[in-house]
């Protein structure tokens, strides 16, 4: 059984700023939970319709129907069960490796997916400006498929951690230098832009290494690639030349 209360608040975590005055956010799915359980991050509570997770202790499980499950998920279709998760402090931006930065992007889905992608070529820090979307958003937490727990994710003013680092800094663009013929570093910023407006010009003027993805079509027509996309490109290449 959920409270109304209970209820209430966690509808609430649905919007960035209740979920950062509670200091908490919720994530669906057995999978999604499952990797959160085994990762730094502190279950506050589990709800689920099924006796699963019979690793997290009773007192911070509740068995409930799949009527109230709907009242408290953010998703249309709701999973089996839903787990409200205390968000952990920020941590250190380590200046080594691949970071990858991220201007603006908006969409939950690019996010989340972005995340997989640092995930699976092992980039560890994520730097993002504050105008990104949300990490602990329940649309990107789903994306993320778990992968929310293994990369460090910080929200900075980009410009002012571009012009004092002393990485070198990728950004990519329609017109630059072909990636599949540069000669990428192991240590390095890469930046990634908006989804409709691509990287702002203050962050541009501070890029010292354009690239570009080049196009094959006949028509040469398309645009642009989606930012997730264009990053699962661009982090290929980085690893493979490596």
């Amino acid at each position: 059984m959920v409270s109304k209360n209970q209820i209430k608040l966690i509808s609430s975590l649905q919007q960035k700023k209740y979920r950062i005055a509670n200091r908490l956010f919720i994530a669906e799915g057995v999978k999604v939970i499952q990797e959160l359980l085994q990762s730094n991050f502190e279950l506050e509570h589990l709800y689920t319709t099924q006796n699963d997770f019979e690793e997290v202790l009773k007192t911070k499980n509740t068995l409930i129907n799949e009527a109230d499950l709907k009242k408290i998920s953010a998703l249309t279709t709701p999973n089996t069960c839903l787990a409200v998760f205390k968000m952990p402090a920020e941590k250190k931006i380590i200046e080594q490796g691949l970071i990858l930065a991220l201007d603006s992007v908006r969409d939950p889905g690019n996010l989340g997916t972005i995340l997989r992608l640092c995930d699976w070529f092992g980039i560890k820090q994520v730097v993002c400006t504050k105008e990104t979307v949300d990490i602990y958003n329940p649309k990107v937490v789903q994306a993320t498929m778990g992968s929310i727990a293994r990369v460090n994710v910080n929200y900075i003013d980009l410009d002012a951690f571009i012009s004092q680092t002393k990485l070198p800094v990728f950004g990519t663009f329609m017109g630059g230098e072909n990636i599949y013929k540069t000669d990428l570093p192991q240590e390095g910023i890469i930046v990634m832009g908006n989804e409709a407006n691509g990287i702002s010009q203050e962050l541009e003027k501070l890029i010292n290494h354009r690239l570009t993805i080049p196009r094959f079509g006949d028509l040469q027509k398309t645009e642009s690639l989606n930012v997730a996309t264009a990053t699962a490109i661009i982090l290929s290449e980085f690893r493979r030349k490596n």
